[in-house]
């Protein structure tokens, strides 16, 4: 036997103390299969017994996962924004594009007021949650903050500073 079959049967035999009067062949259950067809249906039938894993619908939501999902969108958010300008201004001059300051702020003044707060909001919200988070995860890296109370209050402390900041930054600023 190799040694990590000896390891697994000496496992069962610690987990199952009345199992050890049996002989080490009858704890493992064998199925001889005659064709292909009866081996699918074997593994077929064997998957139905399977344990599912967990899922995320069993699951309670809790500002943990909630914060850690945005914290990724709003990293995506904000560098695909910043590669998509990046490549374009690179671009710019290949294909007659003006994207210098002065030609940027004239096309921004002449939109609609709507639009502006719309695409500062768009920006300033992932923008404060990123960065309140980040210092939550910093915090988190010197070993401060590690008790489920203190995760879940500074989870939504990072929110509500980031509401607070991104309307002052909306409408104020």
């Amino acid at each position: 036997m190799s040694s990590m079959r000896l390891f697994q049967l000496g496992l069962r035999r610690a987990a199952a103390p009345g199992l050890r009067a049996q002989p080490a062949r009858s704890m493992v259950q064998r199925r001889l299969a005659t064709s292909q067809a009866d081996s699918a249906e074997i593994l077929a039938k064997q998957r139905l017994n399977r344990p599912v894993s967990p899922h995320l619908s069993i699951y309670k939501p809790q500002i943990t996962w909630y914060g850690s999902g945005l914290n990724r969108l709003t990293a995506v958010i904000l560098s695909g924004s910043l590669y998509l300008f990046g490549f374009a201004y690179l671009a710019a001059p290949y294909t007659g594009w003006h994207l210098e300051t002065q030609s940027m702020v004239a096309a921004v003044a002449a939109w609609p007021v709507a639009v502006k707060v719309a695409l500062k909001t768009f920006f300033a919200w992932p923008f404060f949650y990123h960065s309140f988070n980040g210092l939550r995860h910093l915090a988190w890296d010197v070993g401060i903050g590690f008790k489920n109370t203190q995760v879940i209050r500074t989870g939504w402390t990072a929110v509500g500073v980031t509401a607070v900041s991104a309307l002052y930054y909306t409408f104020l600023a």
